[in-house]
């Protein structure tokens, strides 16, 4: 990975600030001159780093990354649908858009503002080229440090990666479903749904292919516990043919997602989760790291191997019924996590 100096002279694209109903709102596009050498050997030019601060103005910085699938809009404004994390952050949630600003961006390679679009020869992306994202963004609008990182699934990667790398720029990790490398049996799932979507490309069908990658996703974010709940039912007759619940269910998350996501964006983050791998043992950045004991992605028993290997983490383990997307719904079992993680003294 290329070094990357402070940007003294930052061009801006698009910034503006804004007065939000809860807190001040700035967002903008920060473009990147020349080209940007990646992890894996292949390079990017004409990037660009869609970005959005929300709180404070004088408030310590907290960034906040999600899934493959979160982009910048963390938490409402004007319409709280169009965020991804409603019910963690925002005023007097555990992340408290009154008491932190905070800051994100839509990740390169995904469906978000960031550019370039993701295409066939799209180069293969690192959570560390995500990581260097972040500290080219930092330098943009004058951060200093952060307060901590508060990531998610993909988001809590790009966190451990940034940790490695840059420690003197962040005084806490908050790392929720995610740990120093992916599981292979969850990289067999990824693999199958990517070739679920190449196989659609190619014959012309992309929308169908990742509405059925979609929905063999879902069967792995949640628990069992929670479809033996919701769909125990009986299946009806459509068309012709029966349809279980579950199946109406996962269909429907498919083609909402086929919707709003670029397939090509997919591919690419997925694959990012499944070639991340960061040194443990080399983050001394204070981590707390949150298990879920019902995470079939993230196996507890994952998380708390990287939480031996780092010098100075923490391991939360918790029971949801959410499983993986415990990091999206469990506002109350996170609240004193976040406390403790944000409260905390470096």
């Amino acid at each position: 990975m290329s070094h990357v100096e402070p940007l003294a002279t930052p061009q801006r694209i698009g910034e503006h600030a804004a007065q939000a109903r809860e807190c001040p709102l700035r967002e903008g596009v920060l473009e990147i001159p020349g080209e940007v050498a990646l992890y894996h050997g292949g390079r990017l030019s004409g990037v660009r780093i869609a970005w959005r601060l929300i709180g404070p103005a004088a408030a310590p910085v907290v960034c906040a990354l999600g899934g493959i699938s979160a982009h910048r809009r963390v938490c409402g404004t004007e319409d709280s649908r169009e965020s991804w994390w409603t019910e963690i952050a925002g005023a007097g949630r555990p992340l408290d858009s009154e008491r932190f600003r905070i800051l994100s961006f839509d990740f390169l390679g995904g469906s978000g503002e960031s550019a370039p679009a993701p295409t066939a020869e799209f180069p293969s992306l690192s959570s560390y080229d995500q990581a260097e994202a972040l500290l080219r963004l930092l330098n943009h609008l004058g951060i200093k440090a952060l307060k901590a990182i508060a990531g998610g699934s993909y988001g809590g990667m790009v966190a451990l990666a940034f940790g490695e790398l840059y420690p003197e720029r962040v005084g806490h990790l908050l790392v929720i479903g995610a740990a120093d490398r992916a599981h292979p049996l969850a990289t067999a799932w990824r693999s199958i749904q990517r070739r679920m979507v190449r196989f659609g490309i190619e014959s012309g069908r992309p929308a169908a292919a990742i509405e059925l990658a979609r929905a063999l996703a879902m069967t792995t974010y949640r628990s069992s516990e929670e479809f033996a709940a919701r769909f125990a039912g009986a299946p009806t007759r459509e068309g012709g043919a029966l349809v279980f619940p579950v199946e109406r269910y996962l269909m429907a998350r498919g083609r909402d997602y086929a919707a709003r996501y670029r397939p090509e964006s997919f591919l690419c983050l997925s694959e990012s989760i499944d070639l991340h791998r960061v040194d443990a043992t080399r983050i001394f950045v204070p981590t707390s790291a949150v298990a879920v004991r019902e995470d079939q992605l993230v196996p507890l028993a994952d998380v708390r191997a990287m939480v031996a290997r780092l010098p100075a983490g923490r391991l939360h383990e918790l029971s949801s019924v959410y499983g993986h997307d415990a990091f999206l719904k469990e506002t109350e079992a996170l609240r004193a996590v976040f406390r403790g993680a944000l409260e905390a003294e470096r």
